[in-house]
């Protein structure tokens, strides 16, 4: 896929236009109603769609079924991120009013680390081929591991970034509107409004970790996976307030997810196989999954995670979703 210098400065300038028309329509703190966040949602997937229908035009059907089933999967795993976004914020308490500052910062960093993560391992693979095994391996552990705490939330507690901002500086008790630090007696401190923007951008960073890997499971364009990347985190703000109500009743989303990662964790690695030399010197012919049996894959997993959830909360109202941990809990350490 050949993409000019202008066509990335063409991609960069839109969507710094469209986090600075998130930032002015999120000016005045507020709550957000569900029929704005329903507009801002519609919006959002339009762009995306109009840009997958952009590549379709533009480079062929290829790129544009890679380009959508990447979005796809950046879709789907965000809304794990919601689930950890809710737990934080509720945590910390943060006044409704904030919580779009908050997301917003939160995708705002996002780009630009996720940006350089797409960058490290679209280089790492060209380089190195066995990367497409280790991609593969990080992924079919973290489903694994997502898979056996699936019915269990993270602990924002137990986050590192935020510990350490409390060891650097002193933090008020009390938040002072959309200010991240203030001045008191003549002493700075931080609000907990930085403390929780430090806590959604360090969550987003290690979901990077799994998402970006993914990514490059059903695609291995840097432009498609910077893209779908980008537009599926532009409208995780919105997507946050209009799922708000009905995160917890995804009861089985977060073995769905799981699923999906250890799915494109195989596909990597059958990626490796079929074009290994030492392989194919030896006659070993290992098949390679289509883009197109991946979409559908996803999809139906997805589908199949959405109608259990559905059944389970009609035959129990009081089952509650969870967004699941890759890692044990400190009391199954100790």
């Amino acid at each position: 896929m050949e993409i000019g210098l202008n066509i990335w400065i063409a991609l960069s300038a839109v969507l710094i236009g469209l986090l600075l028309l998130d930032f002015f329509t999120t000016r005045k703190p507020h709550e957000v109603s569900f029929k704005e966040a329903a507009g801002w949602s519609i919006f959002y997937i339009a762009v995306a769609i109009a840009f997958g229908i952009w590549v379709w035009v533009s480079h062929g059907s290829q790129f544009g079924t890679e380009y959508f089933a990447a979005y796809l999967v950046e879709k789907s795993l965000s809304v794990d991120n919601l689930f950890v976004f809710a737990i934080i914020l509720a945590q910390f308490a943060v006044p409704t009013i904030l919580h779009q500052r908050v997301l917003l910062f939160g995708v705002a960093l996002a780009l630009v680390m996720r940006g350089i993560f797409i960058a490290v391992g679209a280089a790492a693979l060209q380089a190195f081929a066995f990367t497409f095994v280790i991609f593969g391996a990080i992924l079919i552990w973290t489903g694994v591991k997502l898979f056996q705490h699936w019915d269990e939330d993270p602990d924002p507690s137990e986050n590192k970034s935020v510990a350490l901002i409390r060891k650097m500086i002193p933090v008020t008790t009390d938040f002072h509107g959309e200010k991240a630090f203030v001045k008191i007696d003549g002493k700075r401190f931080a609000t907990p409004l930085m403390l929780v923007m430090v806590a959604v951008a360090s969550t987003d960073l290690l979901f990077a970790l799994d998402s970006i890997p993914a990514t490059f499971g059903v695609t291995q364009e840097p432009f498609l996976v910077f893209s779908a990347n980008a537009f599926a985190l532009l409208g995780l703000r919105a997507l946050y307030f209009l799922l708000q109500s009905l995160l917890s009743k995804l009861v089985y989303l977060s073995i769905g997810l799981s699923a999906i990662l250890v799915f494109i964790g195989i596909k990597l690695i059958l990626t490796y196989a079929h074009e290994a030399p030492w392989l194919i010197d030896q006659g070993i012919l290992v098949p390679k999954i289509s883009i197109v049996f991946s979409l559908a894959a996803i999809a139906i997993i997805l589908a199949v995670a959405t109608v259990a959830s559905a059944i389970k909360v009609r035959k129990d109202p009081s089952a509650t979703a969870h967004a699941g941990r890759m890692s044990d809990s400190v009391k199954e350490e100790n």
